[in-house]
């Protein structure tokens, strides 16, 4: 599947989230950052996938890490939407 595609599907499939949220909940998915420890790891991994120096195990880990962070993504686009037309209490 391209990554086109599966961003697609996800965006479909999330968009009823939007109902769920409330503005608060919105605010703090808004706000979601990876922690320093994952996120040195992550430059750590993108570096040697630039490098073309990922070992099998370590692509599996990147590809993992890059669709979650794809979802999450995708999950704090519907939250701002949400902000959008909502205020925060």
């Amino acid at each position: 599947m391209k990554n086109s595609n599966l961003t697609a599907v996800l965006d479909r499939a999330l968009e009823p989230i939007g109902g769920c949220l409330t503005p608060q909940a919105a605010g703090k998915l808004v706000k979601l950052k990876l922690d320093k420890k994952t996120q040195a790891r992550l430059d750590l991994l993108a570096d040697k996938c630039t490098e073309g120096e990922l070992s099998t195990e370590e692509r599996a880990e990147y590809e993992s890490a890059v669709l979650t962070l794809e979802l999450v993504t995708l999950l704090q686009v519907e939250a701002r939407a949400f902000l959008s037309t909502h205020k925060l209490a």
